[in-house]
């Protein structure tokens, strides 16, 4: 009778620390495995530009250079200024040639910290740059001068596999001139 008794008792006991185990497991915080968000430190040289700053900059388009650093498909998903120059931040430096240092620059990315980054290598070569800015940031206080940046249509292939169909022009040539 002592061996059912204990048994008893030792079942209650695994039951009863289960039970608790369970729900100490279901009511811990959502957040017990997930990390703190990450502070957004500003880290570099060139200015975070504000959307007020920036919509100054862009009155003056014949003054201003907008290089977005971002890649191809994050400008048809995220937009971009009106007008700008698209080198990858990857691939500043081995196009420095082409970007003019007669124009004040804004360098642009989602979130500033590679448009920061490439900004910072512009100025350390001679460039005028006035900042950095992120298109995502800059939307998100009040600015209005994004716009959505339209991929071209597929290509026609040359052996008529493509989807797509490319219009032909006519045109007309003079008859030759005789000599």
């Amino acid at each position: 009778m002592n061996n059912k008794k204990s048994l008893t008792t030792l079942a209650a006991i695994i039951l009863s620390l289960s039970a608790t185990v369970a729900v100490a497991q279901q009511t811990a915080p959502a957040t017990a495995g997930a990390k703190a968000p990450v502070e957004d430190v500003w880290k570099y040289q060139v200015k975070r530009l504000t959307s007020a700053e920036i919509d100054t900059l862009l009155a003056k388009p014949e003054k201003l250079l907008v290089i977005d650093v971002r890649r191809p498909d994050e400008l048809t998903a995220k937009g971009s200024f009106p007008v700008y120059l698209n080198i990858q931040a990857s691939e500043v430096e081995k196009y420095l040639a082409y970007i003019p240092k007669d124009r004040t620059i804004i360098t642009v990315s989602n979130h500033a910290h590679r448009a920061g980054a490439v900004g910072d290598i512009l100025a350390a070569k001679g460039y005028k740059v006035a900042g950095a800015s992120g298109s995502e940031d800059y939307e998100a206080q009040g600015g209005k001068a994004i716009i959505k940046v339209v991929a071209p249509p597929p290509r026609a292939a040359a052996n008529g596999s493509a989807t797509t169909t490319v219009a032909a022009s006519a045109t007309t040539a003079a008859p030759a001139a005789k000599n």
